[in-house]
Parts: structure tokens; sequence; C-alpha cells
């Protein structure tokens, strides 16, 4: 079977991405599977470039094609924060949504939208990026324990529920790693037949 790595440590993603290409003849292997890699300062000026320098250096490494995500919570009120630095808001995820919650304290604007940015990279080249999004508001209090990062306090515009209260089923279809996920494939079916020879 061909496979293909994604350039991420974080098992959570690989779970959820593990679920996107449940119906796909494609073997997903991740940064997990190379514990000798050295891993990618991700110093981008914004999420595209963080996800084609992760796919990039991944592909390189593994020799095989590989792809990326970087993502993270825009919230209005903050002018766009956490932004591209959404992963180092903070030390852990509570603490992270704790100074997300205290800088929207008696903030009546509490609209916010998740992005993704996937990058592809094929024979040393990031070929393509895509980019996903998903806009809600920023509940007052977590709710669920379910996804990880900021799932908890997300209110996906149309549903009642977080993104912490959401089976991963529902969360699959809706959320902006999906949405990105989607056209990554998309782009792979129809423009992309050739990676059928550079898959290992």
């Amino acid at each position: 079977m061909a496979y293909i790595v994604v350039a991420t440590g974080n098992a959570h993603k690989v779970e959820e991405y593990r679920r996107l290409l449940a119906d796909q003849q494609v073997e997903l292997k991740s940064l997990l599977d190379y514990p000798g890699f050295p891993g990618v300062e991700e110093d981008g000026a914004d999420f595209r470039e963080n996800a084609a320098k992760k796919a990039l250096a991944a592909c390189k490494y593994c020799d095989v094609p590989a792809f990326a995500d970087d993502s993270g919570l825009e919230v209005e009120a903050l002018d766009g924060a956490p932004g591209v630095h959404s992963a180092r808001y903070a030390a852990s995820d509570p603490e992270r949504i704790a100074k997300l919650l205290e800088a929207l304290r008696d903030q009546p604007n509490r609209r916010a939208r998740f992005v993704c940015v996937i990058a592809i990279a094929v024979n040393g080249e990031v070929i393509e990026t895509f980019e996903g999004e998903v806009r809600g508001t920023i509940v007052e209090a977590p709710r669920g324990a379910g996804g990880f990062g900021y799932d908890p306090i997300f209110q996906p515009d149309g549903y009642e529920q977080t993104f912490g209260e959401m089976p991963g089923e529902l969360k699959d279809q809706i959320s902006h790693r999906a949405d990105a996920f989607r056209k990554a494939l998309q782009f792979v079916e129809d423009e992309m037949s050739v990676l059928d020879d550079d898959f290992c």
C-alpha cells in the first residue's frame, strides 16, 4: 500500500487525519514513526509559511511525499490573536484557554475563526497549499472533554456544541482541518495523478 507522511508528532492531529483518510487507499505515517526527525522551527510569518516549511522538511528527511498543516485560532476582538502563535500562546492547553478567556473578559465581540493551511511536498518541492476555515464564537467557559487545543471554548456557527463536546465524526465534517484536507485531496485526485508513481 502507498503511504504518505503527515509532518506532525501531535497524536491528536494524526488521529484526525487517519479518520479523514479512512476511505483512501493510503497508509498514513507521521513523525512519530521517524523519531530521529530533527524538528522544524515554526518561525514563519503566517500559517502558509509554517505549513510549507514543515512539509518540505518532512519530505526531504523521510524521502516520501509529505504534507503538513499549520493552524490556529483568530479572535476578532484580539486583532486576530493568538493566530500563528496559537500553540505558543501559553505553556499548556488549559493555560492557553485561561489566558484567552481572560483577554476576552467583558468583551461583547467573541467572534473567531479556526484556520488551517495544508502544504503538500513531493520530490523535495512544495507543490501546493490549501486553506480551510470554520467560523464561530468563543464561549465563556470550557465545555466538553473532547478534541484538543482550544476546542472546548469554540462553538462553530450553526451548532449548540463546542468542538470539545462534539463527537469526532461530526467535527471531521465541519472543522477547518477537514475543510483544508478535502481541498488537498481533491487537488491530488484531479491534478496530481502522477503522485501515484511517487508514493513508496
